[in-house]
């Protein structure tokens, strides 16, 4: 159910090594060869988040039907888990876009 930040991490070593490349300057930190494609980094993130919230949701559905494997406790930690990932998915995007609009400003 966590999300693994090595990940996001290398997503993000990416978008810096783009923007420095972009910018002129030598990249200092690139991805390794042989790393995971940028898409599929990605998506299996987004997939992550997904199924976290999916997981929250199928809980809180299962408390509220009154079954009793299910404490509000768990309920709760759960869906705070699915809040947290689905918000550091949200920061992640805006890194992205905000990379993107500072290559789209690059002057050729």
């Amino acid at each position: 159910m966590a999300i693994d930040t090595r990940q996001i991490d290398q997503v993000l070593a990416e978008l810096r090594s783009v923007s420095a490349l972009a910018s002129g300057k030598p990249a200092g930190n690139t991805a390794p060869a042989g790393g995971a494609d940028f898409s599929q980094v990605l998506k299996s993130t987004i997939d992550q988040v997904n199924a976290a919230q999916q997981d929250a949701h199928k809980m809180a559905e299962d408390f509220s039907s009154g079954q009793s494997n299910v404490n509000l406790q768990d309920v709760m930690v759960n869906l705070q888990k699915a809040n947290l990932s689905f918000q550091q998915m949200v920061q992640v995007r805006n890194k992205l876009v905000s990379a993107y609009q500072d290559i789209m400003n690059i002057q050729v």
